[in-house]
């Protein structure tokens, strides 16, 4: 007996060895490509009619009638002398009298490669045989035989998929995972089509739209184009504007310095005009191509002795200057340490909850409520349904992007975790949770250091 059969399918066994009990010598066995005819017939020639003379033959469309006739012949007899000028009947009457055999069993998978000359044999022989001869025909669509019982191979249910998928996979997700749903109901109970399985490459990931629209996105693309046509247009005025307020500044230093002349004579004459040093005039200092170094002793103390206002004010710039650019220096700073402080918070909340899942056993399961690529959705659900104590988040990359899964609890059996998906609200809910393992999980984490 072969390993493995299915409740149906052994009952449609039964059904084919009672129809030849009841004196129907040839059945015809219909169905769909990749229901298991086949496999129904290696199953019944094994089980049934042990003492029958067996012989089973795949029909292929290079096969001739001949060579069917040799095979069939020969497994029935033993060595037996086929002569092709004669039909299948007239070579089996003519076997049967020269060395009598017990009842045979014939299998023919593949009817519909059989030629119509090859179908009126075998009916005959059915019909007219001396001896018992049972005849059973496996094919895709009905034959041209007037006297064979039919008897259709149905699709697997539901109940009896599931059961195909755990001889063959030991695990398989849970029956509310909505891609293994979908599966079953795409593959109709067709076994061919079931045992085409992937675990690998079947993960349901739901995604929450983003809510902004692209009106608001087609609006901020405007308002920077526009920003950036108004800086370079004013680019060259800024630019002057900047030359023009440095130059005026230095001027003024040059300004405040006193000339020696001025120190040396209490007067100075210009243009035949006596100026007077108490004047508030300001005298412009000689412009000369080269300045011999002088240390003039006189020159120094009046510079000292003369009132410290303008130095002042010159000192009280320069103390702002600095001290501007040493507050922008320190803001910039602390916005840096803000940034990596918030960088270093994130990261070490990821990995608390690496940690948390690596801590859970395999065998424990969770419910998953959303799976999205962007860290700030995931965090506005949690913050929306108020979740922030009873779910944990991870990290984990599918096709070369980030992605960030919210999951629910953690449960040591399903009973428990659909217990929990009854508490879920409403709005939670409609993103279609599902029920996955620990196992699964941790497969996923470790999918972000590869």
């Amino acid at each position: 007996m072969q390993s493995q059969i299915l409740p149906s399918r052994a009952a449609l066994v039964d059904r084919i060895a009672l129809q030849f009990e009841y004196g129907q010598n040839l059945i015809v066995l219909l169905g769909t490509s990749g229901l298991g005819k086949s496999y129904m017939l290696e199953t019944f020639i094994t089980d049934k009619y042990n003492d029958f003379n067996k012989a089973f033959v795949q029909v292929s469309a290079q096969m001739t009638d001949a060579q069917l006739m040799s095979e069939l012949l020969e497994q029935s007899f033993n060595s037996p002398l086929v002569d092709h000028n004669l039909s299948l009947p007239e070579n089996y009457y003519q076997l049967l009298q020269q060395q009598p055999c017990g009842p045979c069993l014939w299998v023919l998978d593949g009817g519909r490669q059989l030629s119509e000359e090859m179908l009126i044999e075998l009916e005959l022989l059915s019909k007219n045989s001396p001896n018992t001869l049972y005849i059973i025909v496996a094919s895709q669509s009905k034959l041209a035989l007037n006297n064979a019982v039919e008897i259709y191979l149905e699709p697997l249910t539901l109940q009896e998929s599931k059961m195909l998928l755990q001889w063959y996979f030991t695990d398989l997700p849970y029956d509310e995972d909505p891609v293994f749903s979908t599966f079953l109901a795409e593959a109709h109970g067709n076994p061919s089509l079931l045992l085409a399985w992937q675990p690998s490459e079947h993960i349901a990931d739901i995604i929450v739209k983003d809510k902004v629209s692209w009106r608001l996105h087609l609006v901020i693309l405007m308002l920077l184009i526009m920003l950036l046509i108004i800086g370079l247009l004013y680019k060259s005025d800024m630019t002057q504007w900047w030359q023009q307020y440095y130059q005026q500044e230095e001027t003024q230093v040059i300004n405040t310095a006193i000339p020696i002349e001025q120190v040396s004579e209490p007067f100075i004459k210009k243009n035949d005009s006596i100026i007077s040093l108490n004047e508030p005039k300001v005298v412009e200092p000689p412009i000369e191509s080269e300045r011999v170094h002088a240390n003039d002793v006189p020159a120094i103390m009046q510079s000292l002795t003369e009132p410290t206002n303008t130095v002042n004010v010159l000192d009280h710039d320069v103390d702002d200057s600095a001290k501007n650019k040493s507050s922008i220096v320190s803001d910039v700073k602390s916005k840096a340490l803000k940034i990596k402080k918030v960088d270093t918070a994130e990261q070490t909340q990821v990995n608390q909850n690496n940690i948390w899942y690596m801590q859970q056993p395999d065998t424990n399961s969770v419910i998953q409520l959303l799976a999205v690529t962007q860290q700030e959705v995931s965090d506005s659900f949690i913050a929306q349904f108020n979740l922030q104590q009873q779910t944990h988040t991870y990290q984990t990359k599918r096709n070369n992007k980030m992605w960030w899964v919210v999951t629910f609890g953690s449960f040591e059996s399903i009973k428990e975790a659909k217990s929990a998906m009854d508490t879920l609200s409403a709005g939670v809910r409609k993103n279609k949770p599902f029920y996955k393992k620990i196992s699964k999980i941790k497969q996923e984490i470790a999918l972000v250091d590869q």
